[in-house]
Protein backbone atom coordinates (compact mmCIF):
# COMPACT_ATOMS: atom_id res chain seq x y z
CA UNK A 1 0.00 0.00 0.00
CA UNK A 2 1.27 3.47 -1.08
CA UNK A 3 0.84 5.90 2.03
CA UNK A 4 -0.16 9.17 1.35
CA UNK A 5 1.22 12.54 2.25
CA UNK A 6 -1.12 14.32 4.18
CA UNK A 7 -0.72 18.89 3.88
CA UNK A 8 -3.42 21.49 5.53
CA UNK A 9 -5.12 22.97 3.22
CA UNK A 10 -7.88 25.39 5.11
CA UNK A 11 -7.89 27.01 8.69
CA UNK A 12 -10.62 28.14 10.11
CA UNK A 13 -11.70 28.91 13.74
CA UNK A 14 -13.75 31.14 16.64
CA UNK A 15 -12.14 32.03 19.55
CA UNK A 16 -11.79 34.10 22.87
CA UNK A 17 -8.88 36.31 20.97
CA UNK A 18 -10.62 36.47 17.69
CA UNK A 19 -13.57 35.24 15.88
CA UNK A 20 -11.78 34.09 12.73
CA UNK A 21 -8.56 32.84 11.82
CA UNK A 22 -6.95 36.01 11.07
CA UNK A 23 -7.92 37.41 14.43
CA UNK A 24 -7.01 34.90 16.37
CA UNK A 25 -3.40 34.73 15.09
CA UNK A 26 -2.86 38.71 15.25
CA UNK A 27 -4.51 38.17 18.79
CA UNK A 28 -1.81 35.55 19.58
CA UNK A 29 1.13 37.13 18.76
CA UNK A 30 0.31 40.31 20.23
CA UNK A 31 -0.95 38.70 23.74
CA UNK A 32 -4.22 39.36 23.47
CA UNK A 33 -6.05 37.70 26.52
CA UNK A 34 -9.20 36.49 26.63
CA UNK A 35 -10.30 36.69 30.19
CA UNK A 36 -13.28 38.79 31.43
CA UNK A 37 -16.61 38.15 33.50
CA UNK A 38 -18.90 35.86 32.91
CA UNK A 39 -21.72 37.14 30.79
CA UNK A 40 -23.83 34.17 30.43
CA UNK A 41 -25.19 33.27 33.55
CA UNK A 42 -25.25 34.84 37.55
CA UNK A 43 -22.31 33.10 37.94
CA UNK A 44 -22.91 34.34 41.99
CA UNK A 45 -23.33 31.05 43.58
CA UNK A 46 -19.84 29.97 42.05
CA UNK A 47 -16.48 30.32 43.19
CA UNK A 48 -15.17 31.65 39.94
CA UNK A 49 -16.65 34.26 38.02
CA UNK A 50 -14.74 34.87 34.70
CA UNK A 51 -14.15 32.65 32.02
CA UNK A 52 -12.62 33.31 28.30
CA UNK A 53 -15.79 33.87 26.51
CA UNK A 54 -16.25 34.24 22.28
CA UNK A 55 -17.19 38.22 21.40
CA UNK A 56 -19.37 39.53 19.76
CA UNK A 57 -20.86 36.71 18.70
CA UNK A 58 -24.16 37.21 16.87
CA UNK A 59 -26.23 33.58 16.05
CA UNK A 60 -28.73 35.23 13.17
CA UNK A 61 -25.84 36.45 10.87
CA UNK A 62 -25.31 33.16 10.13
CA UNK A 63 -28.22 31.23 10.14
CA UNK A 64 -32.10 31.99 9.93
CA UNK A 65 -34.26 32.20 13.25
CA UNK A 66 -35.08 28.97 13.22
CA UNK A 67 -31.80 27.34 12.79
CA UNK A 68 -30.30 29.53 15.80
CA UNK A 69 -33.30 27.38 17.80
CA UNK A 70 -32.24 24.28 16.32
CA UNK A 71 -28.34 24.63 16.89
CA UNK A 72 -26.92 24.64 20.32
CA UNK A 73 -24.21 27.00 20.67
CA UNK A 74 -21.15 24.59 20.36
CA UNK A 75 -22.74 23.70 17.47
CA UNK A 76 -23.29 27.00 15.59
CA UNK A 77 -19.66 27.47 16.56
CA UNK A 78 -18.91 24.59 14.70
CA UNK A 79 -20.56 25.52 11.40
CA UNK A 80 -18.92 28.88 11.37
CA UNK A 81 -15.62 27.51 11.75
CA UNK A 82 -16.29 24.74 9.44
CA UNK A 83 -17.02 27.29 6.86
CA UNK A 84 -14.04 29.70 7.22
CA UNK A 85 -12.01 26.27 6.68
CA UNK A 86 -14.17 25.11 3.60
CA UNK A 87 -14.41 27.92 2.17
CA UNK A 88 -10.91 29.28 2.22
CA UNK A 89 -9.74 25.44 1.02
CA UNK A 90 -11.83 26.26 -1.65
CA UNK A 91 -13.49 22.44 -1.46
CA UNK A 92 -16.22 22.50 -3.60
CA UNK A 93 -17.65 19.96 -6.44
CA UNK A 94 -16.05 20.82 -9.27
CA UNK A 95 -12.14 19.81 -7.71
CA UNK A 96 -13.18 17.12 -5.30
CA UNK A 97 -14.94 14.10 -5.66
CA UNK A 98 -17.70 15.15 -2.33
CA UNK A 99 -18.38 11.26 -2.06
CA UNK A 100 -15.17 10.87 -0.77
CA UNK A 101 -14.74 13.71 1.27
CA UNK A 102 -15.30 13.53 5.10
CA UNK A 103 -16.14 15.14 8.32
CA UNK A 104 -14.76 14.49 11.70
CA UNK A 105 -15.81 16.49 14.55
CA UNK A 106 -16.65 16.77 18.15
CA UNK A 107 -16.80 18.31 21.27
CA UNK A 108 -15.31 17.43 24.95
CA UNK A 109 -18.98 17.64 26.29
CA UNK A 110 -21.27 18.74 23.38
CA UNK A 111 -25.16 20.29 24.30
CA UNK A 112 -24.36 21.31 28.02
CA UNK A 113 -26.04 24.45 27.93
CA UNK A 114 -28.94 22.64 26.10
CA UNK A 115 -29.28 19.93 28.45
CA UNK A 116 -29.24 22.24 31.57
CA UNK A 117 -31.77 24.78 30.02
CA UNK A 118 -34.45 21.59 29.13
CA UNK A 119 -33.94 19.84 31.93
CA UNK A 120 -34.41 22.40 34.06
CA UNK A 121 -37.09 24.03 32.70
CA UNK A 122 -38.36 20.05 32.67
CA UNK A 123 -38.08 20.13 37.07
CA UNK A 124 -39.50 23.52 37.37
CA UNK A 125 -42.77 22.29 35.71
CA UNK A 126 -42.72 19.37 37.76
CA UNK A 127 -43.39 16.79 34.66
CA UNK A 128 -45.69 18.86 33.54
CA UNK A 129 -43.87 20.40 30.31
CA UNK A 130 -42.67 18.50 27.07
CA UNK A 131 -39.31 18.68 26.16
CA UNK A 132 -37.95 20.06 22.91
CA UNK A 133 -38.11 17.66 20.17
CA UNK A 134 -35.21 19.16 19.16
CA UNK A 135 -33.36 18.50 22.67
CA UNK A 136 -31.67 15.22 21.99
CA UNK A 137 -30.02 16.40 18.49
CA UNK A 138 -29.01 19.61 19.88
CA UNK A 139 -27.25 18.01 22.92
CA UNK A 140 -25.54 15.22 21.22
CA UNK A 141 -21.75 16.04 20.22
CA UNK A 142 -21.61 14.11 16.97
CA UNK A 143 -24.16 16.59 15.42
CA UNK A 144 -21.82 18.93 14.52
CA UNK A 145 -20.39 16.50 11.98
CA UNK A 146 -23.55 15.88 10.23
CA UNK A 147 -24.68 19.23 10.59
CA UNK A 148 -21.07 20.29 8.70
CA UNK A 149 -21.41 17.01 6.25
CA UNK A 150 -25.61 17.50 5.21
CA UNK A 151 -24.21 21.46 4.46
CA UNK A 152 -21.38 20.74 2.20
CA UNK A 153 -22.77 17.32 0.45
CA UNK A 154 -19.85 15.23 2.18
CA UNK A 155 -20.42 11.99 2.11
CA UNK A 156 -17.32 10.06 3.04
CA UNK A 157 -15.75 9.47 6.73
CA UNK A 158 -18.06 11.38 9.28
CA UNK A 159 -18.25 11.15 12.79
CA UNK A 160 -16.90 12.35 16.32
CA UNK A 161 -14.14 11.39 18.24
CA UNK A 162 -14.33 11.66 22.57
CA UNK A 163 -11.26 11.65 24.84
CA UNK A 164 -12.26 14.91 27.05
CA UNK A 165 -9.87 17.94 25.99
CA UNK A 166 -7.96 15.81 23.43
CA UNK A 167 -10.95 15.33 21.86
CA UNK A 168 -10.19 17.24 18.74
CA UNK A 169 -6.80 16.38 18.50
CA UNK A 170 -7.90 12.60 17.93
CA UNK A 171 -10.50 13.82 15.49
CA UNK A 172 -7.56 15.54 13.50
CA UNK A 173 -5.41 12.54 14.38
CA UNK A 174 -8.15 10.22 12.69
CA UNK A 175 -8.40 12.17 9.67
CA UNK A 176 -4.62 12.34 8.84
CA UNK A 177 -5.06 7.96 9.30
CA UNK A 178 -7.83 7.81 6.55
CA UNK A 179 -5.94 10.09 4.13
CA UNK A 180 -2.68 8.15 4.91
CA UNK A 181 -4.00 5.19 4.48
CA UNK A 182 -5.74 5.90 1.10
CA UNK A 183 -9.27 6.24 2.38
CA UNK A 184 -10.31 9.33 1.80
CA UNK A 185 -8.88 12.64 -0.25
CA UNK A 186 -9.96 15.72 2.26
CA UNK A 187 -11.53 15.80 5.73
CA UNK A 188 -12.23 18.99 7.77
CA UNK A 189 -11.34 18.05 11.07
CA UNK A 190 -12.12 20.14 14.27
CA UNK A 191 -13.94 20.52 17.50
CA UNK A 192 -15.99 23.54 19.43
CA UNK A 193 -16.81 23.88 22.71
CA UNK A 194 -19.85 25.96 24.69
CA UNK A 195 -19.78 25.02 28.26
CA UNK A 196 -19.28 28.44 30.13
CA UNK A 197 -22.77 27.47 31.89
CA UNK A 198 -24.05 26.95 34.98
CA UNK A 199 -22.82 23.22 34.86
CA UNK A 200 -19.96 23.58 33.03
CA UNK A 201 -18.47 26.45 35.11
CA UNK A 202 -20.72 25.02 38.25
CA UNK A 203 -18.54 21.02 37.88
CA UNK A 204 -15.22 22.27 37.13
CA UNK A 205 -15.51 24.70 40.32
CA UNK A 206 -16.56 22.00 42.08
CA UNK A 207 -13.42 19.59 41.22
CA UNK A 208 -11.22 22.73 42.17
CA UNK A 209 -9.47 22.63 38.19
CA UNK A 210 -10.83 26.50 37.54
CA UNK A 211 -8.63 29.35 38.81
CA UNK A 212 -10.46 31.55 41.15
CA UNK A 213 -8.48 34.67 40.51
CA UNK A 214 -11.39 36.38 40.67
CA UNK A 215 -9.47 39.81 41.56
CA UNK A 216 -7.63 39.80 38.57
CA UNK A 217 -9.01 37.43 35.66
CA UNK A 218 -6.51 38.89 32.96
CA UNK A 219 -3.59 37.11 34.92
CA UNK A 220 -5.39 34.28 35.82
CA UNK A 221 -4.71 32.05 33.06
CA UNK A 222 -0.68 31.80 33.94
CA UNK A 223 1.09 28.34 33.05
CA UNK A 224 4.59 27.57 34.06
CA UNK A 225 3.98 30.14 36.61
CA UNK A 226 4.65 29.41 40.38
CA UNK A 227 1.36 30.73 41.06
CA UNK A 228 -1.07 29.44 38.70
CA UNK A 229 -4.15 27.57 40.40
CA UNK A 230 -5.99 26.56 38.05
CA UNK A 231 -7.28 26.60 34.30
CA UNK A 232 -9.77 29.89 32.44
CA UNK A 233 -12.43 27.95 31.19
CA UNK A 234 -12.60 29.09 27.28
CA UNK A 235 -15.46 28.64 24.67
CA UNK A 236 -15.46 28.08 20.62
CA UNK A 237 -13.41 25.89 18.45
CA UNK A 238 -11.51 25.43 14.82
CA UNK A 239 -11.88 23.42 12.15
CA UNK A 240 -8.68 22.11 9.91
CA UNK A 241 -8.86 20.81 6.05
CA UNK A 242 -6.82 17.89 5.42
CA UNK A 243 -6.25 16.90 2.30
CA UNK A 244 -3.62 14.44 0.26
CA UNK A 245 -1.15 16.44 -1.04
CA UNK A 246 -1.27 15.17 -4.76
CA UNK A 247 -5.03 16.05 -4.85
CA UNK A 248 -4.01 19.59 -3.33
CA UNK A 249 -1.72 20.03 -6.21
CA UNK A 250 -3.50 19.25 -8.81
CA UNK A 251 -6.57 21.53 -7.70
CA UNK A 252 -3.88 24.35 -6.83
CA UNK A 253 -4.64 25.11 -3.65
CA UNK A 254 -2.46 26.38 -0.92
CA UNK A 255 -0.51 24.54 1.35
CA UNK A 256 0.37 26.04 4.77
CA UNK A 257 1.72 22.72 6.12
CA UNK A 258 2.49 18.99 6.40
CA UNK A 259 1.13 16.50 8.73
CA UNK A 260 3.54 14.24 8.91
CA UNK A 261 3.10 12.22 11.93
CA UNK A 262 0.83 11.42 15.34
CA UNK A 263 1.19 9.69 18.33
CA UNK A 264 -1.82 8.50 21.16
CA UNK A 265 -1.83 7.00 24.59
CA UNK A 266 -2.77 6.53 27.78
CA UNK A 267 -1.62 7.42 31.24
CA UNK A 268 -3.20 4.37 33.07
CA UNK A 269 -3.06 6.08 36.27
CA UNK A 270 -5.79 8.92 37.29
CA UNK A 271 -9.38 9.78 36.21
CA UNK A 272 -7.95 13.46 36.21
CA UNK A 273 -4.74 14.14 37.19
CA UNK A 274 -1.39 13.67 34.89
CA UNK A 275 1.33 10.72 35.59
CA UNK A 276 3.37 12.57 37.71
CA UNK A 277 6.08 11.86 35.82
CA UNK A 278 4.49 12.74 32.15
CA UNK A 279 4.55 8.83 31.18
CA UNK A 280 1.86 8.84 28.72
CA UNK A 281 3.01 11.98 27.52
CA UNK A 282 6.62 10.88 26.63
CA UNK A 283 4.69 7.89 24.80
CA UNK A 284 2.95 10.16 22.74
CA UNK A 285 5.55 12.23 21.43
CA UNK A 286 7.83 9.33 20.92
CA UNK A 287 5.00 7.81 18.82
CA UNK A 288 4.72 10.97 16.77
CA UNK A 289 8.19 11.30 16.04
CA UNK A 290 8.64 7.74 15.46
CA UNK A 291 5.19 8.13 12.60
CA UNK A 292 7.31 11.57 11.32
CA UNK A 293 10.57 10.23 10.77
CA UNK A 294 11.58 12.88 12.88
CA UNK A 295 14.54 12.70 15.64
CA UNK A 296 14.60 15.26 18.48
CA UNK A 297 16.53 17.66 17.04
CA UNK A 298 13.86 18.19 14.44
CA UNK A 299 11.38 19.74 16.30
CA UNK A 300 12.08 23.64 16.75
CA UNK A 301 8.71 24.89 18.76
CA UNK A 302 6.27 22.89 21.06
CA UNK A 303 2.35 24.14 21.69
CA UNK A 304 2.45 22.62 25.08
CA UNK A 305 -0.65 21.37 26.70
CA UNK A 306 -0.13 23.30 29.34
CA UNK A 307 -3.39 24.51 31.50
CA UNK A 308 -2.06 26.45 34.11
CA UNK A 309 -2.98 23.56 36.42
CA UNK A 310 -0.53 22.94 39.21
CA UNK A 311 0.19 18.95 38.32
CA UNK A 312 -0.19 19.44 35.01
CA UNK A 313 2.35 22.05 33.71
CA UNK A 314 4.98 19.98 36.17
CA UNK A 315 4.35 16.60 34.40
CA UNK A 316 4.71 18.23 30.94
CA UNK A 317 7.91 19.50 30.94
CA UNK A 318 9.09 16.29 32.44
CA UNK A 319 8.24 14.61 29.75
CA UNK A 320 9.19 16.71 26.99
CA UNK A 321 12.87 16.72 28.93
CA UNK A 322 12.32 13.30 28.85
CA UNK A 323 12.17 12.98 24.82
CA UNK A 324 13.78 15.47 24.16
CA UNK A 325 17.08 15.54 26.26
CA UNK A 326 20.14 17.87 25.43
CA UNK A 327 18.36 19.20 22.57
CA UNK A 328 15.55 20.98 24.73
CA UNK A 329 16.62 24.29 25.74
CA UNK A 330 16.67 24.82 21.83
CA UNK A 331 12.85 24.46 21.31
CA UNK A 332 11.11 27.00 21.39
CA UNK A 333 7.96 26.15 23.93
CA UNK A 334 4.60 28.23 24.69
CA UNK A 335 1.22 27.63 26.46
CA UNK A 336 -1.30 29.41 24.05
CA UNK A 337 -4.34 29.08 26.86
CA UNK A 338 -2.75 32.09 28.29
CA UNK A 339 -4.50 33.92 26.31
CA UNK A 340 -7.48 31.80 24.89
CA UNK A 341 -8.34 29.95 28.40
CA UNK A 342 -8.54 26.10 28.27
CA UNK A 343 -11.28 25.43 24.72
CA UNK A 344 -11.68 21.58 25.94
CA UNK A 345 -12.79 19.60 23.39
CA UNK A 346 -11.88 22.44 20.75
CA UNK A 347 -8.48 22.84 22.57
CA UNK A 348 -6.60 20.59 20.46
CA UNK A 349 -7.24 21.84 17.14
CA UNK A 350 -7.44 25.69 17.93
CA UNK A 351 -3.67 24.88 19.19
CA UNK A 352 -3.04 22.72 15.90
CA UNK A 353 -3.70 26.18 14.12
CA UNK A 354 -1.86 27.97 16.49
CA UNK A 355 1.37 25.56 15.44
CA UNK A 356 0.52 25.55 11.89
CA UNK A 357 0.51 29.32 11.78
CA UNK A 358 3.83 29.57 13.59
CA UNK A 359 5.65 27.52 10.77
CA UNK A 360 3.66 29.68 8.18
CA UNK A 361 4.85 33.22 9.91
CA UNK A 362 8.20 31.94 11.49
CA UNK A 363 7.14 33.27 14.44
CA UNK A 364 6.14 31.40 17.85
CA UNK A 365 3.53 33.14 19.96
CA UNK A 366 4.02 34.12 23.71
CA UNK A 367 2.72 32.55 26.76
CA UNK A 368 1.67 35.17 28.70
CA UNK A 369 1.30 35.78 32.39
CA UNK A 370 4.43 34.48 33.78
CA UNK A 371 5.48 36.75 37.04
CA UNK A 372 8.11 33.97 38.83
CA UNK A 373 9.60 30.66 38.15
CA UNK A 374 8.02 27.65 39.36
CA UNK A 375 11.04 25.52 41.35
CA UNK A 376 9.24 22.62 40.97
CA UNK A 377 9.78 22.91 37.05
CA UNK A 378 13.21 22.09 37.06
CA UNK A 379 15.25 22.42 33.50
CA UNK A 380 16.69 24.53 31.10
CA UNK A 381 13.22 25.25 29.11
CA UNK A 382 11.97 28.30 26.57
CA UNK A 383 8.71 29.09 27.77
CA UNK A 384 8.57 31.94 25.12
CA UNK A 385 7.66 33.98 28.09
CA UNK A 386 5.59 37.39 27.74
CA UNK A 387 6.75 38.41 24.12
CA UNK A 388 6.30 36.83 20.49
CA UNK A 389 9.80 35.64 19.21
CA UNK A 390 10.47 35.67 15.27
CA UNK A 391 12.36 32.56 14.47
CA UNK A 392 12.33 29.57 12.00
CA UNK A 393 9.84 26.86 12.85
CA UNK A 394 10.50 23.93 10.61
CA UNK A 395 8.63 21.26 12.58
CA UNK A 396 6.65 21.30 15.54
CA UNK A 397 4.52 19.37 18.10
CA UNK A 398 1.13 20.13 19.66
CA UNK A 399 0.25 18.31 22.50
CA UNK A 400 -3.43 17.47 23.93
CA UNK A 401 -3.88 15.77 27.23
CA UNK A 402 -7.35 14.87 28.91
CA UNK A 403 -9.47 13.78 31.52
CA UNK A 404 -9.34 9.92 31.96
CA UNK A 405 -5.48 10.10 31.17
CA UNK A 406 -6.20 10.33 26.68
CA UNK A 407 -3.03 11.67 25.12
CA UNK A 408 -2.44 13.37 21.87
CA UNK A 409 0.66 14.30 19.74
CA UNK A 410 0.73 16.06 16.72
CA UNK A 411 3.92 17.15 14.71
CA UNK A 412 3.75 19.99 12.01
CA UNK A 413 6.26 20.65 9.30
CA UNK A 414 6.84 23.11 6.57
CA UNK A 415 5.82 21.66 3.66
CA UNK A 416 7.95 21.25 0.52
CA UNK A 417 7.62 18.35 -2.67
Amino acid sequence: MELKRVVVTGLGAITPIGNNVKEFWDGLVSGRNGAGAITRFDSSPFKTHFACEVKGFDAEKFFDKKEVRKYDLYAQFALVAADEAISEAGISAENTDLEEAGVIWTSGIGGISSFYSEVSDFAKSEGTSQFNPFFIPKMILNMPAGLISIKYGFRGPNFATVSACASSSHAIVEAYNYIHFGKAPVIIAGGTEASITETGVGGFTSMRALSTRNDDPLTASRPFDLNRDGFVMGEGGGGIVLEEMEHALRRGAHIYAELVGTGISADAYHITSPHPEGYGAILSMKRALADAGLAPQDIDHINAHATSTPAGDIAEPIAIKAVFGDHTPSISINATKSMTGHLLGGAGVVESIATILAIQNATVPPTINHFDDDPQIVGDFDFTFNKARKREVNAAITNAFGFGGHNASIVFKKFSI
